[in-house]
């Protein structure tokens, strides 16, 4: 695999179109809020008048009270005064209720239509992720398939013998210098015996008996030379204990598609560097990164790469998908969660894996 900040000041809102910022979808809910505030203000503001106003004519009541008869004309002025300050106070009332209501909704719909495009974005990332990985893999199968029919693989199992599986062993070291991404290639006969490896000098395996490994048993029972076996990824005690996924397909006398199963080639990707390089390559943030788990889920839930605290062997993750193939959901303690399930990739169905991504 060789934002617009939210308009400042307590009595303005921009009503301009063109200051709205598509990539920053919480502007609905600080502008709702400021929206809010300034209501506040504003009809603060109106009831202070109202009172002050209230007083003035009260006083003036008073005044046209003590004056007798010549203040008789001022007091009923004064009278209107207070009725129209009644008014005016009974419609700020009205207003601030209306207001109020109409503003908690839409700052609800804000934070409703934020959690929605959060939790799709992190759908997105999660697609992304298990997409990256899905087509790495399936030029693995691709890989396995064609080397099954090298000439000196087969070679090594039609006519075994010392300088057979030493030539074979030869051109699968050639095929390691140039596909960095694999730990080792192994030749096994009908038996399960390990014939030829390219990296005997680094994994003395020849001899090491595989008759027991999944990959192997399923890849001697394939059908024809188009069809290939996989493992899930585990920790190779012959491979340093290395983490691998192993893809296998059953070498063929004559190299024939229909030819005879003489045995099996076993190809064992390095898994850690690969998908350490997928999960910490998915487009985050500097400040999103911080607060961000991305992940690598198997069929089980098991966690088999990950971003943030080092990954503990045997560690899972209780994915709640409900049977979704894609989606969202709350964390009870906080935080979101999005996942997307391996769509697969050309001929490679993938094993059920799940990009995720958690974020507080």
């Amino acid at each position: 695999m060789n934002a617009l900040s939210a308009p400042t000041g307590a009595d303005r809102v921009s009503g301009n179109a063109s200051e709205l910022d598509a990539t920053d979808p919480e502007q609905i809910v600080r502008l709702s809020e400021q929206v809010g505030r300034i209501s506040r203000e504003k009809i603060a503001a109106i009831q202070s008048i109202t009172g002050r106003t209230r007083m003035l004519a009260l006083n003036a009541l008073i005044e046209s009270a003590r004056v007798g008869e010549l203040g008789r004309g001022f007091a009923v002025v004064a009278d209107e005064v207070k009725g129209v300050s009644g008014e005016i106070a009974a419609l700020a009332d009205a207003l601030e209720a209306e207001l109020s209501s109409k503003t908690i909704l839409l700052e609800t719909i804000g934070r409703q239509v934020v959690d929605h495009l959060k939790g799709q974005r992190l759908v997105d990332l999660a697609l992304n992720a298990i997409e990256l990985i899905d087509r790495n893999l399936y030029e693995r199968t691709c890989d396995v398939r064609w080397w099954a029919t090298d000439s000196a693989v087969v070679d090594c199992l039609q006519a075994p013998g010392e300088a057979a599986a030493a030539h074979a062993g030869h051109r699968l070291g050639v095929i390691l210098s140039a596909y960095t991404v694999y730990l080792d290639l192994w030749i096994c006969d009908a038996g399960g015996r390990v014939v030829a490896n390219g990296r005997p000098d680094r994994y003395r395996v020849a001899g090491t008996d595989v008759s027991g490994e999944p990959w192997f048993r399923d890849a001697m029972r394939t059908a024809t030379g188009d069809d290939y076996a996989v493992a899930d990824i585990a920790s190779n005690a012959q491979l340093a204990g290395r983490p691998v996924a192993s893809y296998a397909a059953a070498i063929r006398e004559d190299a024939r598609l229909d030819g005879r199963p003489l045995g099996v080639l076993g190809i064992h990707f390095d898994w850690g560097p690969q998908a350490d390089a997928i999960v910490r390559g998915v487009r985050l943030s500097e400040a999103e990164r911080a607060r961000t788990r991305v992940m690598l889920v198997d069929a089980r839930n098991r966690v088999i790469a990950g971003t943030g605290t080092g990954l503990a062997a045997g560690e899972t993750f209780d994915l709640k998908t409900d049977g979704r193939a894609s989606g969202t959901y709350r964390l009870a303690g906080g935080g979101t969660v999005g996942f997307h399930r391996t769509p697969g990739y050309e001929t490679y169905a993938g094993l059920g894996w799940y990009g995720v991504l958690v974020q507080t």
